[in-house]
């Protein structure tokens, strides 16, 4: 039985949702565990969350429309959002020529691993939220990204063994104000120069969403096609194949840094086509739509 998790608006609150066949199942209200209204509290053992649901969904269980209810993040502040940098070789190439520098080399041949930087997670949004242009900013930039949610605890996880810990995937925007990466005032030499705060974590900063698709019902997330357009117009069109450092890589290099957490999310990386290396960035009014082969698509506007 094919279903996805989301979080719902409803009169009690943010609410935990199971989408199966075009509607909207409150997932606490069906089943009576207080833990299961929100997708943390379903995350916390997802074994056996997991096989609760899928008895659920088999008992095919009333719900509403999934055109009558507004879709929130699937996890409104997830535990952390990891964010992988310069992890598509197009990206990484357009960004160097963006910025004057040479073309980079393939990091595994230098003998590197994957890099990350967090976003705050107070600035997840969900599809269709409306998305305020950053104070001061004139180079709101869009990333197209495979977000990974971490379904146990990992430590210490092998390459071989990444994928059992992701508990699903979702659709990701890791939005860049680009003109506040870097700090007015200081020398280009200096270690506080970038400003990863103000680049990345102002407030709606990372469009989540529409939901999580179970793991199980992605085959191969290296394998999807993924399509960004700014008002109808493509601007980045890949495949999540391109990824340097792939999936297995990067929660093998997170774990051997920190635990991760149930409800975690890793944003794997964006290619080609980002607004910065042409020039061009978003103005209030315009709609950003991110369309990831079986995870659906996520559309949000700026104003």
């Amino acid at each position: 039985m094919t279903y996805q998790l989301a979080t719902i608006t409803t009169a009690e609150g943010p609410r935990a949702a199971m989408i199966l066949d075009g509607q909207a199942i409150d997932i606490s209200k069906a089943t009576g565990r207080r833990a299961d209204e929100t997708m943390l509290g379903l995350f916390e053992d997802y074994d056996a969350s997991l096989a609760r649901l899928d008895a659920l969904a088999a008992s095919k269980p009333a719900g509403v429309a999934l055109s009558e209810v507004h879709l929130l993040s699937p996890i409104p502040v997830p535990p952390a959002i990891y964010c992988a940098g310069s992890n598509y070789a197009d990206h990484a190439r357009e960004m160097a020529a963006a910025n004057g520098r040479e073309p980079p080399k393939d990091p595994h041949d230098l003998g590197q691993r994957s890099w990350h930087f967090i976003k705050a997670s107070r600035c997840a949004v969900g599809p269709g939220a409306v998305i305020p242009m950053p104070a001061h900013s004139k180079k709101l930039d869009w990333e197209a990204e495979l977000g990974v949610v971490i379904g146990r605890p990992a430590r210490n996880v092998s390459e071989d063994k990444a994928l059992d810990y992701v508990g699903g995937y979702l659709i990701g925007n890791d939005l860049s104000a680009r003109d506040l990466s870097r700090r007015a005032g200081m020398p280009d030499t200096s270690s506080f120069k970038n400003d990863w705060m103000a680049h990345k974590s102002f407030d709606g900063a990372c469009p989540l969403g529409p939901w999580i698709t179970l793991a199980r019902d992605v085959p191969d997330p290296h394998n999807l096609k993924m399509v960004l357009d700014v008002n109808g117009v493509v601007k980045q069109d890949s495949n999540t194949g391109q990824m340097i450092f792939d999936i297995r890589e990067q929660i093998a290099d997170l774990s051997a840094r920190m635990t991760l957490l149930p409800g975690d999310i890793i944003l794997t990386g964006t290619p080609a086509g980002v607004g910065n290396g042409r020039g061009e960035y978003l103005n209030s009014g315009d709609v950003v739509t991110i369309r990831i082969e079986r995870l659906g698509e996520i559309v949000n506007s700026f104003a």
